[in-house]
């Protein structure tokens, strides 16, 4: 598979402060990566980067080759954030959300046609939210509302999938039907890149694992990064390596 997602040499600063120092990141058509951290080293910083929502000082990033604001506008690109950078009281149901992901294909109308409503049905049920695709976002579990917007993923029929801490506050059946969308949608071909401080399901979840603390500590195997020495780096343990990566 070739390089789907290719962040090089990225520094970021907000004022004084470094928060992404150098970064390389690389990821393959086909693979799911778990980027691991803890809260502060860099891992919002780096999906912003990569979205194109925060300029970096340093280093590029293309998605297949595009820009990142070209890769948005061609519908290449699909972005899951973190609960708190949504407005949760917005008059918007679970199907409006999903047709988001559509609205790149609509035109200037926004005009859903047969195909749009079909995606969108399609990718509510692969998520298990048929039922509630009438009710209003906001009213939605934790868990229901990361398979809302993963779903708005699918809809679009993204190749690359960002996700910013997918299974924070989520029930345990939400995350079992994310890791198994992740996996199959991985499976199609798409390059998924997802944070997540959940060490457990990472061995089920992900072909390769990226450590940061402002820097890549790490990139390769599932079982090498979750080794203790490698943990101990990244959540600042440990004097920091080299940036150590594959």
């Amino acid at each position: 598979m070739s390089v789907a997602i290719a962040a090089e040499h990225l520094s970021v600063r907000y004022g004084e402060v470094l928060a992404l120092d150098d970064a390389t990141v690389h990821v393959e058509g086909g693979q799911v990566v778990g980027l691991i951290g803890m809260n502060g080293s860099g891992k919002s910083t780096l999906f912003k980067s990569i979205v194109g929502t925060v300029r970096p000082e340093s280093g590029s990033v293309r998605l297949d080759g595009m820009t990142p604001a070209a890769a948005r506008r061609s519908g290449r690109l699909g972005y899951v954030p973190q609960s708190e950078d949504i407005d949760w009281d917005f008059p918007l149901s679970v199907r409006d959300v999903v047709m988001m992901g559509r609205y790149g294909r609509q035109g200037i109308t926004r005009r859903a046609s047969r195909a749009d409503r079909a995606a969108v049905d399609e990718a509510l049920a692969r998520v298990e939210l048929t039922d509630l695709a009438d009710r209003q976002i906001g009213r939605l579990s934790g868990g229901q509302r990361k398979r809302a917007f993963v779903a708005r993923g699918i809809a679009q029929d993204a190749d690359i999938l960002l996700l910013d801490e997918p299974f924070a506050g989520v029930d345990k059946r939400s995350e079992a039907t994310i890791v198994r969308l992740l996996r199959e949608l991985a499976a199609d071909g798409r390059a998924i890149l997802v944070s997540t401080h959940d060490l457990h399901a990472l061995p089920q979840l992900a072909d390769e694992a990226i450590l940061l603390l402002r820097r890549i500590v790490f990139q390769g195997s599932v079982a090498e990064a979750l080794r203790p020495e490698r943990l101990a780096q990244a959540f600042g343990l440990d004097p920091l390596a080299d940036g150590e990566s594959r």
